[in-house]
């Protein structure tokens, strides 16, 4: 696969065992089961982990001892944000802290009163920033453009036991009339959140050097962002120890219609970002479309 097909791994069951381990025992100890799933990712997974092998061993240059530990120890990170990821929205925002890096480019983007763009990657945790975003002092709406291909199952469960985003959601629809749910976010001062690093066969793309090899990205928030004339900002949320994320915000400099050198800056803020959490980019699939 050379491209990601917008669904996840995983049932309702394995969900239900992990949130009444939550529950009943803590995060922490949650976490204790994920040797068991990563492990079986490990054994089993045969073509995500040659993918995320070749990730580590020929993007990041580790050996190849070293980059068959992290694809193990990437599954249980994965594991990690996605229990963090029910444990706060089901009410336990309090058992974890967080650092705002760059909190000074999302209150001027406000300012401005234009809305804006925030561009992030399937890297950290970026579905919980709203629960530590409220944190803050700010008056904001996000809007996620997204597909609306995962697992139905899981996300009505997971419904039935978290608290109500706040997050809106935009669907790309064929008919592109998605376009118009951007703009009238815009207009009300609202954020518009994409994810610059999946794209799907068939949809228009564009390519760019990655950790060293070339690489195709969707063409859609890039194209979009260069051409709405407000201003976009790169976004993470990266786990740390001891229950601890750190969100990133970085202003990114748009030339009106250039979709390229925005791509090309996004790249560069995304590379930046896997060298320091390099078990952190989840792309679990042929991302170089360099696995024959």
């Amino acid at each position: 696969m050379s491209q990601w097909d917008g669904k996840s791994k995983g049932t309702v069951l394995g969900y239900r065992i992990f949130v009444f381990l939550i529950k009943k025992t803590g995060v922490k100890s949650a976490y204790g089961v994920l040797y068991f799933v990563a492990s079986y990712y490990f054994l089993f997974l045969k073509k995500s982990n040659r993918a995320i092998f070749y990730y580590f061993k020929e993007r990041l240059q580790y050996s190849t001892l070293k980059s068959k530990k992290m694809v193990f120890k990437s599954y249980y990170t994965f594991g990690q944000t996605i229990i963090d990821k029910i444990a706060i929205s089901a009410g336990m925002r309090n058992k974890f802290t967080y650092e705002f890096d760059g909190i000074e480019i999302l209150k001027n983007l406000l300012a401005e009163k234009k809305g804006g763009v925030l561009i992030s990657a399937h890297v950290g945790n970026f579905e919980i920033a709203e629960h530590f975003l409220g944190d803050i002092d700010l008056d904001f709406q996000i809007n996620l453009v997204t597909t609306d291909l995962e697992h139905s199952a899981i996300k009505n469960y997971l419904e039935t036991i978290t608290q109500k985003p706040t997050v809106k959601f935009i669907i790309i629809k064929e008919d592109l009339s998605h376009i118009f749910e951007i703009n009238a976010a815009l207009a009300n001062n609202e954020l518009i959140c994409f994810t610059g690093d999946r794209y799907f066969e068939g949809t228009k793309s564009l390519s760019e050097n990655i950790l060293g090899k070339e690489a195709n990205f969707p063409a859609g928030p890039f194209l979009i962002a260069s051409r709405l004339k407000v201003p976009v900002v790169f976004v993470y949320v990266m786990k740390e120890p001891n229950l601890h994320y750190h969100l990133y915000a970085r202003e990114a400099q748009v030339k009106h219609r250039d979709e390229k050198a925005l791509l090309k800056e996004y790249v560069t803020s995304v590379e930046s970002i896997v060298k320091k959490y390099p078990l952190q980019w989840f792309n679990y699939f042929d991302f170089w479309n360099d696995l024959k």
